[in-house]
């Protein structure tokens, strides 16, 4: 005989608990209870909407939840944190106190606007959300100095920039309450592009191969997405869509409040015990923040989900060092929006407390390309450098006319021979300033032309953010060249300090795409592949395999015992 089915039971699979976030009062405008059927139905004015999301996207543009930067300042309290990691932070903190002013974003990518919003079935509005939202993101990016990334397709091949960074991605949800509840995240493309799906299976979920699973594949994310990272990890789901959505709101804190338990009707659980198990790896991989040290990830989230029986979808993502996200809510007494931290210069410590970093070798770069090769290959790669001169400035559709030249016999232009280039795309440049921010974008994304433009001539110099591939460091060897990285984050810094000028050299209808010209002073760098075929990552690599081989025996003896 059958066994009869258990009786219904309704589980929300995320069952957050109360909210923690500090709001602040916008407006008490826009909003209005009404009667409606004998229940109170809150009526919001449109307009409202655009308000909101016009005041969310500026404020994340500039500035940071008090709970990152606290984490960030700890790192320099850290006996154990590296020369490294406490440079790195500091820099992330005066970063942050100089995009305070509202002026120069801290990071020249500002993003994707991403909105999740979750009506209540008692609040009215009249319809056209995702347009009113949509309006208050096209007001934020065509009136601040922010940069326009968003690409439309007009055919399978041809794209163009939008103009004005729409569109955005708006998922609006129902639910039983009379508040609408929002999620505000500016996600750049570096951050989005370490997100990924893994289809997994059954045997995965012991201890000893999970935890080996989690570390091999947090030491694939590299440095290009600008740690100290963020990291979410979700385990299961009925969908692979709601493993990787369940990634993207971990990451931003969204979940914080979900039980730490399982129970028999499938509610999602953050397992705070693997969280900080894995987070001690994350210490021991040697990336620590982007050149060497502890400071590889700030936390960890993970969450498990129910699953399919034949299918157990793991998904991994980060939120970088430009954690933009912010929530909202509009209720009976007007809009509000998370209290963001308006001071970040107080997390900065005096100066004379703060630890002096080892003296940065001066590179002039207004020589003759032979001379500054010669000069570089007498350091060894995680030598910092101070660099100053002209740089060209060129990144991924830059690279692929260059290449097309190359293709039809043309050459290499002598600019890209005569200077380092840059691999960055600026934002845009506020009156009375020589820059708009203007930090690195992911090296990898170019590692295809270095060789071919190394035979050419150029590409000699390259300077970016991240860890690179095997084929870049046989082209240094090969071709006499050098891989420098910036450290990836500090835009606003950059532009306030260190570049004095910049000027289009071609394909200016590319916008921040186009080729420039840019005269840095004391430009931070470091040595991280050089002519003889080093790679400052290696090393790194090697650790992490050693994290996931120790993490996999030391479960595999707690399981067997």
């Amino acid at each position: 005989m059958a066994k009869p089915p258990p009786p219904f039971h309704f589980q929300k699979q995320f069952p957050v608990g109360p909210d923690q976030t500090e709001y602040r009062l916008l407006t008490n405008e826009f909003v209005e209870q009404v009667d409606f059927q004998g229940e109170k139905i809150l009526k919001v004015d449109p307009k409202a909407l655009t308000y909101l999301a016009q005041t969310a996207m500026k404020e994340v543009a500039f500035k940071l939840r008090t709970e990152h930067l606290e984490k960030v300042a700890a790192i320099l309290e850290d006996p154990e944190a590296t020369e490294n990691d406490r440079t790195i932070a500091l820099t992330m903190l005066r970063n942050a106190e100089v995009a305070a002013h509202e002026v120069l974003p801290f990071c020249q990518d500002t993003g994707t606007a991403i909105i999740l919003g979750k009506k209540g079935q008692r609040v009215w509005t009249g319809g056209g959300d995702e347009a009113a939202l949509s309006e208050g993101v096209y007001n934020t990016y065509t009136q601040e100095n922010l940069r326009y990334s968003q690409t439309v397709a007009l055919s399978m091949y041809e794209e163009k920039n939008t103009g004005c960074n729409l569109p955005a991605q708006i998922d609006i949800l129902a639910t039983d309450s009379d508040k609408y509840e929002f999620l505000f995240v500016a996600k750049g493309g570096g951050s989005a592009n370490k997100t990924f799906l893994f289809q997994e299976t059954k045997a995965l979920l012991n201890p000893a191969n999970l935890e080996k699973f989690c570390i091999e594949k947090m030491g694939t994310l590299g440095t290009s997405a600008c740690p100290p990272y963020h990291i979410a990890i979700v385990i299961g789901g009925t969908s692979a869509e709601t493993t990787m959505k369940t990634v993207k709101l971990a990451s931003t804190k969204y979940y914080d409040e979900l039980p730490t338990v399982g129970n028999e009707h499938g509610q999602a659980f953050r397992d705070k015990g693997l969280e900080a198990k894995l987070l001690e790896y994350t210490r021991k991989m040697g990336y620590g923040a982007q050149f060497g040290g502890k400071y590889f990830a700030l936390d960890i989230r993970v969450i498990r989900l129910p699953r399919h029986g034949a299918s157990c979808p793991v998904g991994i993502g980060v939120s970088c060092s430009a954690d933009r996200n912010a929530k909202a809510r509009i209720d009976k007494d007007g809009v509000w929006l998370e209290k963001l931290e308006q001071n970040p210069g107080r997390f900065i410590p005096a100066e004379a407390e703060i630890a002096k970093p080892k003296e940065a070798v001066k590179i002039d770069l207004n020589r003759p390309m032979a001379d500054i090769l010669a000069e570089l290959t007498k350091y060894p790669v995680a030598t910092p450098l101070s660099l100053t001169g002209t740089i060209v400035v060129a990144r991924d559709i830059a690279h692929a006319k260059l290449q097309e030249r190359l293709d039809r016999g043309e050459g290499m232009p002598e600019y890209m021979k005569n200077h380092p280039v840059y691999y960055a795309g600026p934002a845009k440049t506020p009156a009375g300033k020589p820059s708009g921010s203007f930090g690195p974008t992911t090296a990898g994304r170019m590692d295809t032309y270095v060789a071919p433009f190394q035979a050419a001539g150029g590409s000699m110099i390259m300077l970016a953010k991240g860890n690179r591939s095997q084929q870049v460091t046989d082209a240094c060897k090969e071709h006499g060249g050098f891989y420098l990285g910036s450290i990836g984050g500090p835009a606003a810094l950059l532009a306030e300090h260190n570049i004095k000028n910049v000027e289009v050299l071609e394909y200016p209808e590319l916008g921040m795409e186009a080729i420039w010209k840019i005269e840095v002073e004391d430009f931070p760098a470091y040595i991280l592949v050089d002519d003889k075929g080093n790679d400052f990552f290696a090393d790194v690599r090697d650790a992490c395999a050693k994290c996931a081989l120790q993490a996999y025996e030391t479960a595999k003896a707690e399981m067997v015992s």
